[in-house]
């Protein structure tokens, strides 16, 4: 009960990458950056297990950005043709690759550095993929007739990913969709449409991670505009609920979310998220158990997973590091008052 995971990415080391930025560039090249990546990778799984973590990731310390990693080993996009488009409804402005032919997937992207990421443990594993809603609102496209045939085209290539690393031992498989946040309307009319073909054929765990943005200025200020309960969540988890999903995000720690909202994904697990993307504050195992125990107000114990908010890149390293130490602790400690 109360498995503890990771929703995302953890923090590079300052050695191996631009600390605190999430396109941080990398600071070795070829067989060093190789080495280097996988000896980040070593110690976070370690520092996962150590911390009583159940089910852990490679904190994504392959990757420069959580889509583009990904769309660096697609093809039928030109990484030179540079357009500049709105992000999350024009929040703010990108220049990013653009779509110029149909899209494929000439081999595969993650497959290689999740063996070895799957060889350090023998603990549950999980590995996480953009979602095709997310890489349409981060990439332009010249090809498609629109958005919805261009995610869908991309879910069939994230499937074929998924499937190839559920074969290598992934325990679960978790799709990032935070423009899922945006566009409500689309979530609802092909949006879930296309996150069911990605998950299409898997048996192991299926999750999505959805939020309200971390680690941009543009990510902030449109937070600040949403008042004092954020509600986007009522729009999109009844649908959710309906889905082939079986594990959904939801930021609890320091967030404006209400956790009545849970209440809408009746048959599915929540990843309850327990710690914030702060950089200047710790939070206690008793905070961590006391999130715990507010949940267990609107969702059974039983599908309770403690989780971090939301991917950890922006912040410390040894920050980090101490909110998923007071992660395992408070969920041990939520675990042991519910048995008294």
């Amino acid at each position: 009960m109360f498995e503890t995971t990771i929703a995302g990415s953890l923090p590079r080391p300052d050695w191996l990458a631009e600390p605190e930025r999430l396109k941080g560039g990398w600071k070795l090249e070829g067989e060093a950056l190789k080495e280097g990546q996988r000896r980040a990778c070593r110690e976070w799984i370690q520092h996962q297990e150590e911390a009583g973590i159940d089910i852990l990731t490679d904190g994504e310390v392959y990757r420069r950005h959580f889509v583009h990693s990904f769309l660096e080993g697609i093809s039928g996009i030109d990484q030179n043709k540079k357009t500049v488009m709105g992000i999350r409804d024009n929040r703010y402005n990108l220049e990013v690759p653009t779509v110029t032919s149909a899209v494929g997937r000439p081999a595969p992207v993650f497959l290689d550095d999740f063996k070895y990421t799957r060889s350090l443990t023998d603990k549950a594993l999980k590995i996480t993929l953009p979602g095709p809603m997310t890489i349409c609102d981060t990439i332009a496209n010249d090809h498609y007739g629109s958005r919805p045939e261009m995610a869908m085209a991309f879910a069939e290539l994230l499937n074929a990913e998924a499937l190839e690393l559920e074969a290598a031992g992934a325990d679960v498989v978790q799709f990032d969709e935070p423009a899922f946040n945006v566009f409500m309307d689309d979530v609802n009319e092909w949006g879930i449409e296309t996150l069911n073909r990605a998950v299409e054929g898997l048996k192991c765990t299926k999750a999505v991670h959805i939020c309200y943005g971390y680690g941009i200025d543009e990510n902030n200020r449109w937070k600040e505009t949403l008042g004092e309960e954020w509600r986007q969540y009522d729009e999109i988890f009844p649908a959710l609920n309906k889905s082939h999903i079986d594990q959904v995000s939801l930021e609890c720690a320091s967030s404006h979310v209400p956790l009545s909202v849970m209440r809408h994904l009746s048959d599915k697990q929540l990843m309850v998220g327990c710690v914030a993307v702060t950089p200047d504050r710790v939070e206690s195992a008793e905070e961590v158990a006391a999130t715990i125990q507010e949940a267990m107000k609107y969702v059974d114990a039983e599908r309770i997973l403690p989780c971090t908010n939301c991917g950890m890149t922006p912040i410390p390293y040894g920050v980090a590091l101490a909110k998923i130490r007071a992660l395992g602790e408070g969920a041990a400690l939520a675990r042991s008052r519910l048995q008294t």
